[in-house]
Formats: C-alpha cells, sequence, structure tokens
C-alpha cells in the first residue's frame, strides 16, 4: 500500500521542485510560502526579471568576509515574498518551506514579511540567520530525511549563535 506524504514532505518536495527551475549553477534554492496547507506562492533563486542568469553569463561574485555570493541571483526565499507583494496575497502567519536555510538577508525579509516558521532541509553558513530569525518569534525546524521514506521535521535548537538540531 502507498504511503500518503504527510503535508511537510509534500511541501518539502515541492521546494525540491521548485529548486530545479533555478538559474544559479553554484546553489539551486527552492521555496513555498504556505498558509493552512496551501501554497501561496513559491520561489528559487535566479536573475532579477529580464536580466541575464547566471547559467547564461556567469555569477557576480562578492566576497563578504571569507565567503563569496553570488549577487547576481534573487534568493528563492525574497522571490517567493516578493511574490506575494506583487499578487496582492498576504505572507502574514504562513510557514516557509526551503531547500537551504535563510541567509541573513532572506531571515530580514522573512522577519519583516510576517512569516512565522521556517522549515529547511540544508544547513547555510551564516550564524547570524538563526539569531534574527528568533528574534523575530520565527519557530526554526529543519526537515531529516527518514531511510526508506520521507522526512522527520524536528525543532531547531540553537548553538553559539548557529543552528543546530537535537
Amino acid at each position: 500500500m502507498r504511503r500518503r506524504p504527510t503535508w511537510d514532505e509534500y511541501f518539502i518536495e515541492m521546494a525540491k521542485l521548485a529548486a530545479t527551475r533555478s538559474t544559479c549553477p553554484r546553489r539551486q534554492v527552492g521555496c513555498v510560502l504556505v498558509k493552512d496547507h496551501r501554497v501561496v506562492a513559491t520561489g528559487y533563486n535566479g536573475a532579477v526579471r529580464g536580466a541575464p542568469h547566471c547559467e547564461d553569463e556567469g555569477c557576480i561574485l562578492v566576497r563578504n568576509g571569507d565567503r563569496e555570493s553570488c549577487v547576481r541571483a534573487v534568493h528563492a526565499e525574497l522571490n517567493a515574498i516578493i511574490q506575494c507583494a506583487v499578487n496582492g496575497v498576504s505572507s502574514v502567519g504562513c510557514t516557509l518551506v526551503v531547500t537551504d536555510f535563510p541567509c541573513v538577508h532572506c531571515a530580514k525579509a522573512i522577519v519583516q514579511a510576517g512569516v512565522v516558521k521556517v522549515i529547511y532541509l540544508s544547513e547555510y553558513p551564516d550564524p547570524h540567520s538563526a539569531a534574527i530569525l528568533r528574534a523575530g518569534g520565527v519557530e526554526l525546524c529543519r526537515a531529516v530525511p527518514v531511510q526508506g521514506h520521507g522526512y522527520r521535521v524536528v525543532p531547531v535548537q540553537e548553538v553559539q549563535g548557529a543552528t543546530s538540531t537535537p
């Protein structure tokens, strides 16, 4: 008998599907904003509307400390939040399901957009993001793959300003 996915698993798979639309060869990120088990908006990382994509023209890399970031691409989380604004749909009270933990800039946008929960698959090396999300009252959960099927969504505990699962 087929195992029906949980709501979290369903939206995690949708975020992974959105990531396949990414046009940045360095990192493919997908995001789904959800409220009451309904998709409110989706996003993936790619160039601004009408501009060349990283996969066509290359990334525009900027060094910040020991990390390099591509500034050509708009991040998936920000694209989903902007999609809400463009379509006149509120993001207040939404859960954001994303393939990678948000960067510090997306964390600020998530708090300002009224998102109440973030579920993510992979870590991202930005210790300030978790602090900003927590200060904004955003619940953090990590989707941990379960061998054989699906995911287990677990609350994230803070460890020295970064994120870790119990």
